[in-house]
């Protein structure tokens, strides 16, 4: 232990004599924060992309479904991969994959190709996620090394609520295939970032595939995967189908969409450094809050979002809670295996990818089955199951 500590000491001083230090956690948080905007982009366009590219809503859905299988899988496949390349180029190669993927988005003249492209998306989503949550050790001195991973950690949390949002947006001034454009463009400059601000980093130890999967083993490891697991699904779920619930429900059109996926977004932001400050003292103690409270939240969307307004306030809620579910998860699992942060980060991404899929796909047979509504009711349930475990779950 002490060898190791000694080996990643050296590391991190030869990486800001090399020039590390907060530009280069920044430049990591930024390929955070780019990655998971790409695999949430579909969220807030599903309705013009369905149209556009001639497939139902739900069908529109899977294009969600696809990035998060394709980034649960690659993330602990591609750990092990390029455990022995340094950690640079490797996030470079990936981010170049991510513009592709998010260019032939853009590109797509039907649905056959968008999924091919979505496919390229989970490939370095999931590989930069993995990766990047073990680097702000190495880049800062000991004492800032916790600031500096919340601050990695907070582009996938900012990303998760405003990203869509942002999408939104640019998808009502310009169309959907400008917003993929726009993020192919992110990449691309936070490739060049990447590229200029990162120091060397060379890999430290060699990482096994069945090492990886062995940290599943762990009690603690074990019941945090499965929070997120509960969390995740239930929530996108929900939420990959949130536009047209709030059509439906509240009577909102394009505009006011954008605008109600902005307050969300805005009060996840809020509550992603509320959570982190409680995390910091409390993983559990955070997840017996966020659990319930986005369960609740969720569930009165249908019966008393009738209202634009009534729905901002909703959506308010909801994306204060769910803020903090990827920074208050990562944490619980950091915690649990403190010798093995990338093979942790590896299963963390995953898991939650591998959710992301799920919800996506069950909220998609919801909606076309028995109607979108009731796909907010099914991610309350899910929400809802977590308080159980968490309560009787290894802390």
């Amino acid at each position: 232990m002490a060898q190791t500590e000694r080996i990643a000491g050296g590391a991190r001083g030869a990486s800001r004599a090399r020039g590390g230090g907060w530009p280069a956690v920044a430049a990591v948080a930024g390929a955070t924060f780019t990655v998971v905007t790409s695999e949430m982009l579909p969220v807030g366009l599903l309705t013009p992309i369905g149209g556009a590219l001639g497939v139902t809503e739900g069908t529109a859905g899977l294009t969600l479904t696809v990035t998060g299988l394709v980034g649960a899988v690659s993330a602990p496949l591609l750990t092990p991969l390029l455990g022995r390349f340094d950690r640079r180029p490797v996030l470079c190669g990936l981010m170049a994959v991510l513009a592709a993927g998010n260019l032939l988005a853009a590109w797509s003249p039907h649905f056959a190709v968008m999924v091919a492209a979505r496919v390229l998306v989970g490939v370095g989503m999931g590989g930069v996620w993995a990766v990047a949550a073990g680097l702000a050790v190495r880049l800062v001195p000991e004492r800032s090394v916790g600031p500096a991973t919340s601050l990695v950690f907070s582009g996938i949390a900012v990303a998760s609520v405003l990203g869509v949002p942002a999408g939104t947006y640019l998808g009502e001034l310009a169309d959907w295939r400008t917003a993929f454009t726009a993020a192919a463009g992110l990449a691309l400059a936070v490739l060049v970032a990447l590229a200029v601000l990162l120091p060397a980093l060379p890999a430290e130890r060699e990482i096994r595939l069945g090492g990886v999967l062995r940290l599943a083993g762990n009690p603690r490891v074990a019941t945090g995967l499965g929070v997120v697991a509960l969390l995740v699904t239930g929530h996108f779920a929900a939420y990959t189908y949130v536009r047209p619930v709030l059509e439906e429900v509240s009577g909102a059109g394009p505009s006011a969409i954008g605008t109600l996926l902005l307050v969300y977004g805005l009060a996840g932001v809020l509550g992603t450094f509320v959570s982190g400050a409680g995390a910091a003292r409390s993983p559990r103690g955070t997840l017996l809050v966020i659990g319930p409270v986005l369960a609740g939240t969720v569930c009165l969307v249908p019966p008393v979002g009738g209202s634009v307004r009534t729905a901002a306030v909703l959506l308010a809620v909801w994306g204060l809670s769910y803020g903090g579910v990827s920074v208050a998860t990562q944490s619980w699992l950091l915690a649990a295996a403190p010798e093995a942060r990338e093979g942790a980060s590896a299963l963390f991404v995953g898991v939650f990818n591998g959710s992301i899929a799920l919800g996506a796909f069950a909220g998609g047979l919801v909606a076309d089955g028995l109607g979108v509504g009731a796909v907010m009711y099914l991610g309350a349930a899910l929400a809802a199951c977590t308080l159980v475990l968490t309560v009787r779950g290894r802390p």
